[in-house]
This record gives structure tokens, C-alpha cells and sequence, in this order.
């Protein structure tokens, strides 16, 4: 075949491709290979022919023999390109994204509009197959061109918002390349906006900084991007808000940071970020109870902010609400699962604030909770403070060996730490070696001379040391002043001064007074209550007295406050007001029914009342619970006698002369 037929052939072929007669086009193709096997058009047309006859194998085949011999003809890695974008194979993609770089590189310096339409497709391409980096480098790579081109701001402002749409799934899994391309895109088309201020701008900034809050090492960016939109939008909380819980996520609150809050409530009284940020500067000025009620109602408003259930928990743990606490810190931990980034520090803060607080209940569970919290923090064995937190949890679960090994491995690892001795101070306490408990009190005292707990403890050391150490003004009344002073809120402190008073130095009206202290800090706490209560009757003081009982009785749910119940209910029996007494001594017993010196109680009220049948119903239940109470049992005989029931209540008079037989009201009914 000449050179001419062979340009013949090649031109039939090329009809019959034009004609759609496919198998045609491949019989003139392969009698000008016969001839010239090397000829490149020939096999681009059989390529063409071969993929519009679904033939695939033979059509790659062909372009590629095509390729390998006119690597910088265009043709065939078009034809390659139609190929593989039809069979729309995923083993055929990596090889798609080599082509279409080939191609953009053929239409780079002649024909732009087409090198941007192959450029779209490999964006697209490797959009599917999640190579985020790809993607913002080539369509980067884009907008370059387009720039060098002069193209309008209103159309890279569109680009630059593709760029953002392409990369918004990439923030989860991403490298520092792509996020650091990322925030390009975003500051470009923030700063390329037509209509400034306006609505899509406004949100496209609270895009910005939403992605900045997913980079925790950005905070400077998300500083700056919060006040450029605040100096656009003066009005808007949205990026004060975010600055003010960034501020809370820190750590740190600074006067820049409490000046950012100030704002927010002065533009929104209600804003849950601003009273947070407020709730934390009291726990930094020591006003605590104002700290757990700003935090408290902050977060009502904006409950995902750890930090700001972690502040929470450190304010109740302050004013020795450990139960809230540590449901605080549960929060914490909570919210610190839900959000993204490294939050590894506060969840560490977090758990150690539980454990510390679990430990200050001081029962067994609370003490096993309290191994867990300890189990979770990474690298918890390294930290010696830890390991004594974890000491005093085996203390109060009565694990002693494991409580003392701990201690002799801290008192020679770490002998300057006040944790170190005040854990064996704990440990001899427990076991009533209070001399031994001293040394190692003092050690901690000396190292840490702030820490109430310490004083409270050597205090309690003497207290139960001997009379002498008892009475010693220098000694246990010391140490107690010293603890209250450094923690108004440590009850056990008032408390114990009640006892110093009242039991050592007799100042009943110094003793009640610490009394009603501790009662004020912890209402559960009954002994301080009725301590109180009875010095002000002591005292001639009734009204104090009556004051206490009622605000306890007013707040108490059904079935709690016995004591203040009872208390109540005899007083108003001893002034003659029986119907209050019995409505009082209902409720005492509400909250143990078993009680029979209190059905007895209630039995007299009845009496006084003239109920005389619900009267000897109480006292029956009255003997019943405890059948030494000789009282109840003579007067259900003499009720019974009252009501006519004469043979019972000989019966009962006899019952109560065969144990005494000397009982003159019994011999007398």
C-alpha cells in the first residue's frame, strides 16, 4: 500500500466514523497498520471505533499504543479521556487524573476556556476519591490563572466560595496543608464581597469562624476574624459570643477577655456565653456562690461548653457542694465527647476535679467512682498528685495496704510534697495513731500552709489526742480558727468550735453561733442543727430556736428534717399547742416510721388534744416498736379505761405490774 492509499484509507476510515459504521472505520484502520504499523492516526480512529463499539480493552489498548508513540499529540489523550469518563470505573480513576493533567497542560497556553473545563473535572475527580489537598491545590491553581486573565471580583468572589464548598468535609481528617488553603479561601472571599455589609457576607463569616473553632492552634486567626466582623457588624452578638467561649476554652480569663463579656451584656443581658464569662471572674474573686449561680445560668443557655461546666464544678466544690460537683464534672466529660479537637488537658482537669471530689464524700462508692475517674487520665501515673488522690480513694474503700504502699512510695519519690505527708497523715488518722498523724500533718502544713483541709485534720488530730491536746487553746482551737479562716465554707471547722465552746470554754452563745454556722453551710448536716437549737432554748433564746426549725421545716421535702420535726413538735406540745405538735410529729415520723419514742410523743399530743382513740392507737404502735416503754403501755390502760374498755385495760395495768411491780399509776389505774 502506497503512501497515498494509505491517506486514503486513513480517510474512509474517518467517514465511516463520521457515518457511525464503526466496524467499517476498524478494517481500514488495520490494512493501514498492515502497512504501517507505527501510524498514529490509525490507531487513535480504532480507539475511537473499538470504545463506540464497547469494546474498552481494545480501545485503551489503541490509544495508549498511540500515546507511546506521539506522547505530545493531543488526540489520543483526548480520545483516552472520552474513554474513561464513559466506563465511569473506579479502577480507572487514578488514571483519569493523569490525563486530564496531560490535557491541561496541552490546553494551558492555547485555549484556556478549555484547559478550565478539564480543570473542573479534576477537581470533581478527586472530590469524589476525598483528596482534599489535590483539590485545593488545583483549583487554586485555577483561580491563578483566572486572575492572571484579569477576571472580575464578583467572579473570584464565587470561586473563592467553591474553594470553601469543596474543602468544608475535608475539616475532620485534613493535613495542615489543605485547612492552611482552607482559611485562605475563606479570608480571600470574605474580603472579595460586593455587597458589604449584607446577609450572605454575615454568614460567610460565621462559616469562617465556625471552621477556625475546628483548629484550636488557630486561635489567633479566630481572634482576628471575631473583631473584623464585629467592626462590620457592631450589632450582632454572634462573634462576641465566640470570642468570649474561646476565651472560657483557654483557660486563661484576661481583661481583654472580661471587656469582651462586658460587651455582650451590654448588648444582651441574656447571653448565656456573656454570664459565663461573668460566673468565672467571681470564682477568680472568690464570690463563689455568685460563681455557681452566673454558671449556673449561663449554661442553661449554652449547655456544650466544658470549660464552663468545669468552672461549675470547681465553685461547688468551693462552698463544699461535692454531690453537684461532681455531676458538673459528669457534664464536663459529657460535652468534652461531643466536641471536636484536642481536648485531652480539660478532660485530664476534669477527671482529677471528680476523683478529688468523690474522695470528699467519703463513702466506698464514691470511692470506687473515684478510681475510675483516675483510671481514665492519661499518663496519671507519672503525676505524683494523682497517686496520692488515688491513695485516699483505697483509704476510704478500706483497702489499706494499697493506701500505704502508695504513701511510702510518695514519701520517698516525692518528699516535698505537702500531698505526699498529708496522705499518711490521712492513713495514721484512720487508724487513731493521732501522734504520728500530727508529724505528718505539720509536714504538709509546712509545705502547703494555705489548705484548710490540713488545719481542719491536725485540728481533729489533737481533738481526739487526749483532754490535754482538747483543751489547749494552741492546739485544736488553733487549728479549727485556722481552717475556718481559710474556708468559711468548711462546716466540719464551725462545727467543731461549737464543740470547743460549748464543752471547754462553756460560752454557750460563742458555740451556738459556730453551730448555726456549720447548719447554714450544710443543712444536712443535724447535729450542727439540733446543737443550735438546743443551746437557744438553753439560752432562753426560743425565738432563734423557732426561727431555725421553721426555715428547715418550710424548705424540706416530705419524708426529711426528722429531727427539725421533732424538735418543732415538742416545743409546740411543752407551750400547749397540741393540733400543731401533732401536724409536726406526722411529718417527723414520715420520715421514720419506726421511731417509737416519736409515736409516743405523738400519742401525748393526741391525748392533749382530746383525741383520745387516735391517741391510744399511737401509744399501742408506741409499744408495739419497743415493748419497754412502760409509759406508752399504761397510758393505752388508762385510755382504755377512759373509753369504757375496762377489761382491756386491766389486762394492760397487769401486763405492766408483772415487769415492775412497784409502778404506782399502774397499781392506782
Amino acid at each position: 500500500m502506497s503512501n497515498k492509499e494509505v491517506k486514503a484509507a486513513l480517510k474512509s476510515a474517518r467517514d465511516a466514523i463520521r457515518n457511525k459504521e464503526y466496524k467499517e472505520a476498524l478494517k481500514h484502520c488495520k490494512a493501514v497498520l498492515k502497512q504501517e504499523k507505527n501510524n498514529y492516526n490509525a490507531w487513535v480512529f480504532i480507539g475511537l471505533a473499538a470504545a463506540e463499539l464497547e469494546q474498552p480493552d481494545q480501545a485503551k489498548g489503541a490509544y495508549k499504543k498511540a500515546i507511546e508513540l506521539e506522547p505530545n499529540q493531543l488526540l489520543a489523550w483526548q480520545g483516552l479521556a472520552n474513554l474513561y469518563e464513559k466506563l465511569n470505573q473506579t479502577d480507572v480513576k487514578g488514571d483519569l487524573a493523569a490525563v486530564y493533567q496531560k490535557l491541561l497542560e496541552f490546553y494551558k497556553s492555547d485555549d484556556k476556556q478549555k484547559w478550565c473545563d478539564v480543570c473542573n473535572k479534576l477537581v470533581e475527580l478527586y472530590h469524589q476519591e476525598k483528596k482534599y489537598l489535590k483539590v485545593a491545590e488545583t483549583w487554586q491553581t485555577l483561580i491563578q490563572m483566572k486572575q492572571e486573565e484579569g477576571a472580575e471580583k464578583a467572579e473570584l468572589h464565587q470561586l473563592w466560595k467553591k474553594m470553601i464548598q469543596l474543602l468544608k468535609d475535608s475539616t475532620r481528617n485534613q493535613d495542615n496543608k489543605t485547612e492552611q488553603l482552607l482559611l485562605t479561601a475563606f479570608e480571600h472571599a470574605v474580603n472579595s464581597a460586593d455587597t458589604v455589609p449584607g446577609e450572605d457576607h454575615q454568614n460567610l463569616y460565621k462559616d469562617f469562624i465556625q471552621c477556625l473553632l475546628k483548629f484550636p492552634h488557630e486561635a489567633a486567626r479566630l481572634e482576628k476574624a471575631c473583631n473584623d466582623m464585629m467592626a462590620l457588624y457592631p450589632t450582632t452578638s454572634y462573634p462576641l459570643e465566640v470570642l468570649c467561649l474561646h476565651f472560657v476554652h483557654s483557660g486563661a480569663l484576661s481583661e481583654e477577655a472580661l471587656h469582651c463579656c462586658s460587651r455582650l451584656l451590654k448588648m444582651d443581658a441574656s447571653s448565656g456565653p456573656g454570664i459565663i464569662g461573668f460566673g468565672i471572674k467571681s470564682l477568680q474573686e472568690k464570690k463563689y456562690k455568685e460563681a455557681v449561680r452566673s454558671l449556673t445560668e449561663g449554661l442553661r443557655k449554652t449547655n456544650q461548653c466544658p470549660a464552663a461546666w468545669h468552672y461549675l464544678a470547681e465553685a461547688q466544690v468551693k462552698i463544699h457542694k461535692h454531690r453537684n460537683a461532681v455531676l458538673s464534672c459528669n457534664q464536663a466529660l459529657e460535652a468534652l465527647e461531643v466536641l471536636e479537637g484536642p481536648n485531652l488537658q480539660w478532660k485530664n482537669l476534669t477527671l482529677q476535679l471528680k476523683a478529688e471530689t468523690l474522695i470528699k464524700i467519703g463513702d466506698a462508692d464514691a470511692a470506687e467512682e473515684a478510681i475510675k475517674a483516675l483510671e481514665q487520665i492519661v499518663d496519671a501515673s507519672s503525676d505524683p498528685v494523682v497517686s496520692a488522690i488515688r491513695g485516699q480513694a483505697y483509704l476510704n474503700k478500706g483497702l489499706m495496704d494499697q493506701a500505704s504502699k502508695i504513701s511510702q512510695e510518695l514519701l520517698l519519690s516525692h518528699p516535698d510534697l505537702a500531698e505526699s505527708h498529708a496522705l499518711e497523715g490521712y492513713i495514721h488518722y484512720s487508724l487513731k495513731n493521732y501522734e504520728q498523724a500530727e508529724r505528718s500533718f505539720l509536714n504538709a502544713v509546712e509545705r502547703k500552709p494555705k489548705t484548710a483541709e490540713y488545719h481542719q485534720y491536725l485540728g481533729l488530730t489533737y481533738w481526739f489526742m487526749s483532754d490535754e491536746t482538747k483543751k489547749d487553746k494552741g492546739k485544736a482551737l488553733t487549728r479549727f480558727l485556722k481552717a475556718a479562716k481559710l474556708d468559711s465554707y468548711l462546716g466540719s471547722a464551725f462545727f467543731y468550735l461549737g464543740n470547743y465552746y460549748r464543752d471547754i470554754a462553756g460560752d454557750k452563745s460563742r458555740a451556738r453561733g459556730c453551730y448555726r454556722k456549720a447548719f447554714e453551710l450544710d443543712e444536712m448536716d443535724e447535729e450542727s442543727g439540733t446543737a443550735a437549737v438546743d443551746l437557744s432554748v438553753e439560752l432562753g433564746d426560743v425565738d432563734t430556736a423557732l426561727s431555725i426549725l421553721n426555715d428547715i421545716t418550710e424548705k424540706a421535702s416530705p419524708g426529711t428534717a426528722k429531727w427539725a420535726w421533732l424538735h418543732r413538735g415538742l416545743y409546740y406540745l411543752r407551750s400547749g399547742q397540741p393540733s400543731q405538735a401533732v401536724a409536726d410529729l406526722q411529718a417527723a415520723l414520715r420520715a421514720d416510721p419506726k421511731d417509737s419514742n416519736c409515736w409516743e410523743t405523738l400519742g401525748e399530743a393526741y391525748l392533749n388534744r382530746g383525741s383520745y382513740s387516735t391517741a391510744l392507737k399511737s401509744f399501742r404502735r408506741a409499744s408495739e416498736l419497743n415493748p419497754g416503754l412502760v409509759y406508752s403501755i399504761y397510758r393505752t390502760a388508762a385510755l382504755e379505761q377512759i373509753l369504757g374498755k375496762y377489761e382491756n385495760a386491766i389486762t394492760t395495768y397487769q401486763q405492766i405490774l408483772k415487769k415492775t411491780e412497784n409502778y404506782v399509776p399502774a397499781l392506782k389505774g
